[in-house]
């Protein structure tokens, strides 16, 4: 086999795309079993440990979404159906750039709000990388805003408008969830409360993981088939490749595994005091929101919907206090995670663009590790890992409260 720069530009940017499906795993583990470690109902390692299975299990049932990232973000095709030559001429050159740059801006953000400890959204930061890539090389036309007609699709339809949709929706059911559990449980006493959800907990807990997995996962095995299209390894819109299933599953599960301590510590003590009925109820809000989601093709934030279950839970439960300010701080992160991994994204376009040739995604991949190994080395400066995820939060300041120990 020839080893042509296409190729290797291909390559880099498959091991680019399992690298984001790695980060995103440890960035969104809190999702799954941020109120389960919060509670006690799991240790923190049997937590991320059940997580990394079950997501590995749920990026097999379905395929909706990762064809939403094929099909949904850049116009690769003319009216007509047919493959716009300007992507995909010299092995799909142009737009195995624009995957590379996308990722390399969501693989920064993902790194650098998990050092701040925000559970910013992994999915937004992919299409917002993606999309200003693409507004860069092929300017605003490039994108696929809305669909044809009156059907649902593109980035508005697809990506923005769940954003907006789900965490209302999962707040709202995670909120009338947990008042009929607390009413209904009323007359027990709060440590047979506790015991008896707490079991609950974990099988919601491990549906919220399956559930992660089948809408996760998929959006980089659309990525790496999108690739392939454009370098000419793959044809079908409709289908994905089993490899690239299985390395994508394999990469979201190690991710998860490793476990964000950061973004665990943050949902699971910083928005709200969670006990195991309200942390059953937000898991199964989330889980029941995620999976009807992922059947419809929209590539929602697994962090908004979380986040959102977890607030109404909070609000659900009787003198529950919120910590409006954390929740404050996540919600701008939430609003700048699009345009400012766009920018991200775009910059690193232009970097590659100036430079040209297979020197220009090599440029993109050095960047994308030096600035990830530079946050990697700077955490070790207020570690933070299963040994003190639980400790207090210090609401005076709505912060951690000072931890020692651990990695990350």
């Amino acid at each position: 086999m020839i080893v042509t720069p296409e190729f290797i530009l291909l390559s880099l940017v498959v091991l680019t795309a399992l690298a984001f499906d790695f980060t995103n795993g440890f960035h969104d583990t809190a999702n799954a079993m941020a109120t389960s470690i919060a509670t006690k109902a799991l240790s923190p390692k049997a937590a991320v440990t059940l997580s990394a299975i079950l997501n590995l299990v749920g990026a097999f049932l379905s395929v909706e979404v990762a064809l939403t990232v094929t099909n949904a973000v850049i116009r690769i095709q003319n009216s007509d159906g047919s493959p716009r030559p300007e992507l995909i001429a010299d092995g799909g050159y142009a737009l195995l750039l624009i995957l590379m740059a996308g990722l390399a801006g969501a693989i920064t953000w993902n790194v650098l709000t998990w050092r701040l400890g925000l559970p910013s959204s992994s999915s937004h930061a992919l299409f917002g990388g993606l999309v200003g890539a693409t507004v860069a090389s092929l300017g605003w036309a490039g994108v696929k805003w809305i669909g044809e007609g009156t059907k649902l699709d593109g980035v508005v339809g697809k990506v923005v408008l769940p954003a907006l949709i789900s965490p209302v929706v999962a707040m709202v059911v995670a909120m009338i969830g947990t008042r009929l559990v607390f009413w209904i449980t009323a007359k027990l006493a709060r440590r047979y409360q506790e015991s008896g959800f707490r079991w609950g907990q974990v099988a919601t807990a491990s549906l919220l993981s399956l559930s992660h997995g089948t809408n996760d996962a998929q959006k980089t095995m659309g990525v790496v088939t999108l690739a392939l299209i454009g370098s000419g390894h793959w044809t079908s819109t409709t289908e994905i490749p089993f490899w690239v299933k299985l390395a994508c599953a394999l990469a979201i599960a190690s991710g998860t595994y490793i476990g964000g301590w950061r973004i665990i510590r943050t949902m699971g003590r910083g928005l709200v005091e969670v006990f195991s009925p309200q942390g059953m109820a937000a898991d199964s809000a989330s889980a029941a929101v995620i999976l009807t989601s992922s059947q419809l093709g929209f590539a929602l934030s697994t962090t908004h919907v979380c986040t959102g279950s977890i607030i109404g839970s909070g609000l659900g439960r009787k003198g529950a206090t919120v910590r409006w300010g954390v929740a404050a701080r996540m919600g701008l992160a939430w609003v700048v995670t699009l345009p400012l991994a766009g920018l991200v994204g775009a910059g690193m376009w232009w970097i590659a663009h100036l430079i040209g040739g297979i020197g220009g995604g090599v440029a993109i991949f050095a960047i994308m590790c030096a600035v990830a190994l530079y946050l990697w080395w700077h955490s070790k400066q207020d570690p933070v890992s299963h040994h003190n995820v639980n400790d207090e939060w210090a609401e005076s300041a709505d912060a951690p409260a000072s931890v020692s120990g651990g990695t990350n």
